[in-house]
């Protein structure tokens, strides 16, 4: 039996997938009917006959960006948890540089910021002086221009045949169909910046001829085999920038990538290189947010600005926008509560994340003023324990 079909690994698949929900409040009434389709997904993976499922599509739109959102089916969120955390995530973590931050155990946003600032530090320490560079490489449509060849590739050897061949058929539910497409557009498909957002309009142009045509690329966000992919990807690029072009102070949180180097022209080199590498992967560099600034004045970098004093002190900041952010979602979600939509321990447990996320950059004025807005709102504090 693989692993990823071990009723074990199947249960704690299970359990993770459904955190949050209400099914534990009457465990009696669903224990055998989870064993017994637990039982049922293992003997289809086994087998060869598990087919994944239509899944729905919703759209989320974050901080004025239009996203689509897939959502799928208990079932197959159970085999791609499993699929993540007994192969794919096991198989590759060797791989990945420590400053990779996102989507790992004991990594994430705030385990990002803190590689940033000890780099920081670490080149003051080294050069004595704050006198440096940073530069910033974002990339376009990230999501939707990773390739599925590219992401066999970066997989194969790394874990077992059945695993694979698994990572396969969920690759295969992620093509796009372009049947919209003349053959000449088809043919250079892959090569051409795909935009999921313009694809919702085009799609329905209709298709040229009774032919249909699948793109073999983009992968679903919100997906869980899709963040360890967004995770991986780019290594090809970790592994040039800190092995071939030796840069000591790099990062990368999914698709943000910062290179701190004494040397002005010396970054640009780096970023030409890069963009030769992501070319060779497919993916598009996000020419108007790749940029290079000097370590002695403000910078941002995942919300949060730093700039490096003469000192060699870290100074850190909320980001201006990011107050302005929260501040409108208080009061979205006091009109939610109003008109009954939303329960009020959602909004206080919302809020106590967001603040325990930055209060420790926020000034004394920004932390009074937060709380003095929330009790406007809600005629409250929230409980911190």
């Amino acid at each position: 039996m693989n692993v990823v079909t071990d009723m074990n690994a199947l249960f704690e698949a299970f359990l993770k997938s459904m955190k949050g929900s209400s099914w534990k409040e009457e465990p009696q009434r669903f224990e055998i009917d989870i064993l017994s389709e637990l039982t049922k997904l293992s003997n289809e993976l086994e087998t060869g006959k598990y087919k994944t499922s239509p899944g729905s599509e919703f759209i989320l739109n974050e901080r004025g960006h239009i996203r689509y959102i897939h959502g799928g089916r208990i079932r197959d969120r159970v085999v791609r948890h499993a699929l993540c955390d007994e192969s794919l995530t096991p198989g590759i973590s060797r791989y990945l540089i420590h400053n990779n931050g996102a989507s790992q155990k004991g990594k994430g946003i705030s385990f990002a910021r803190k590689r940033l600032e000890r780099d920081l530090h670490n080149y003051y320490l080294e050069n004595r002086t704050n006198i440096g560079y940073i530069a910033f490489i974002d990339f376009s449509k990230f999501y939707d221009n990773i390739r599925h060849d590219k992401v066999m590739e970066l997989f194969g050897g790394k874990v077992d045949a059945f695993s694979a061949d698994l990572l396969r058929k969920i690759l295969k539910q992620f093509e796009v169909d372009v049947s919209y497409m003349t053959n000449e557009e088809f043919a250079d498909c892959m090569d051409r910046k795909y935009d999921a957002i313009k694809y919702r309009q085009m799609a329905g142009a209709g298709r040229p001829n009774s032919e249909v045509k699948m793109m073999a690329k983009s992968v679903d966000i919100g997906d869980q085999v899709s963040q360890i992919i967004g995770v991986s990807y780019p290594t090809r690029i970790d592994n040039y920038a800190t092995i071939v072009r030796g840069i000591g102070r790099y990062g990368r949180y999914m698709d943000d990538i910062y290179i701190i180097h004494r040397d002005k022209e010396y970054l640009k080199e780096t970023l030409e290189g890069i963009k030769k590498e992501a070319a060779g992967l497919g993916i598009f560099i996000n020419a108007k947010k790749t940029r290079i600034c000097r370590i002695d004045r403000p910078f941002r970098y995942l919300q949060v600005r730093y700039f490096v004093t003469e000192s060699g002190k870290v100074v850190k900041r909320i980001s201006p926008e990011s107050l302005t952010r929260e501040r409108r979602r208080l009061k979205a979600y006091k009109r939610l509560l109003d008109k009954g939509r939303m329960q009020y321990t959602d909004i206080e447990q919302a809020y106590k994340s967001w603040m325990g996320n930055y209060y420790r950059i926020m000034s004394k004025k920004q932390v009074s003023s937060m709380k003095k807005l929330f009790w406007e709102l809600f005629g409250t504090e929230p409980r911190w324990k």
